[in-house]
């Protein structure tokens, strides 16, 4: 009888092999292959990383690439077999020529992004979004700031006063100034609303919107501007293309790596596949 009490309570228990059979079925799956051992936080874009590159070793032992080889947890690839399965993928691929038609027509449509020596001045108000905030309480107190800030009685300094209370950023201290600021200097969300947009000149003063970035929401005083020279697309012509080139690259692997997957049986997650040809 004692025997079997200590079955019994045994059986799914931490210690019992079960238990751990059970953690293993809900690590996520490709083809019945483990991402990872059971009981290893992975964050989503890490665990996208590990389902893209196991579909990618699948498919080269697939071909005969690499090895075929019993496996529960999805491998390593060591250097030499990472430049088999990158040389797989080459093939497999088809990038289309950037033409200098292509080339002009980008540089055309943004021509604020090649300006050299453009730069503001500028100081902040951050209302920082972290886990587990009311973002939409933060946003109303955020817009409440901003109002305060565009009313034309505001009292001169009151920025400086409400960075030095409300602001999330070391910068409030100061308040709130960050000096001078190119494209390159800030979060790309922040450089895209104060240089790039059509309306990016609006002027001095306290940006009429939020602005939202990774961060969280920005009150944004722009104190001085360097309008910067516009530079010629003979100067830009060879960086645009391999930009274009870059992405072209990155958009076809990616559907190389949805067809994959939508051949695949993919298990415990979401990953987007598809079932038709690749896109030329």
């Amino acid at each position: 009888m004692e025997a079997i009490r200590t079955e019994q309570a045994g059986c799914g228990g931490a210690g019992c092999a079960c238990g751990g059979s059970d953690q293993a079925a809900d690590t996520p799956r490709i083809n019945g292959v483990a991402l990872h051992p059971p009981g290893i936080p992975v964050d989503p874009g890490s665990l996208r990383e590990l389902a893209c590159a196991e579909l990618l070793r699948q498919e080269a032992v697939r071909q005969g690439l690499l090895p075929a080889a019993e496996v529960e947890f999805a491998p390593e690839l060591d250097a030499a077999q990472r430049e088999i399965v990158e040389a797989m993928v080459e093939r497999a691929i088809a990038v289309p020529v950037v033409t200098p038609e292509a080339c002009q027509r980008y540089y055309e449509a943004n021509k604020r992004r090649f300006v050299h020596g453009q730069a503001l001045q500028v100081r902040h108000i951050l209302f920082a979004v972290t886990p587990g905030v009311n973002v939409q309480a933060l946003a109303q107190r955020a817009e409440g700031a901003l109002l305060e800030l565009l009313r034309k009685e505001v009292v001169p300094g009151r920025f400086g006063e409400l960075a030095r209370e409300l602001s999330n950023c070391p910068s409030g201290a100061q308040g709130g100034e960050l000096g001078w600021l190119g494209p390159d200097d800030c979060a790309p969300e922040l450089a895209n609303e104060l240089f790039f947009q059509t309306d990016s000149s609006w002027g001095m003063g306290v940006h009429p919107r939020l602005v939202h970035t990774r961060f969280g929401f920005h009150i944004i005083e722009v104190q001085g501007r360097r309008k910067g020279r516009q530079t010629g697309f003979d100067e830009v012509c060879e960086s645009i293309a391999a930009q274009l080139g870059l992405s072209a690259r990155i958009t076809a692997t990616r559907q190389y790596l949805q067809l994959l997957a939508g051949a695949a049986e993919v298990e415990g997650m979401e990953l987007e596949g598809a079932s038709s040809p690749l896109v030329q």
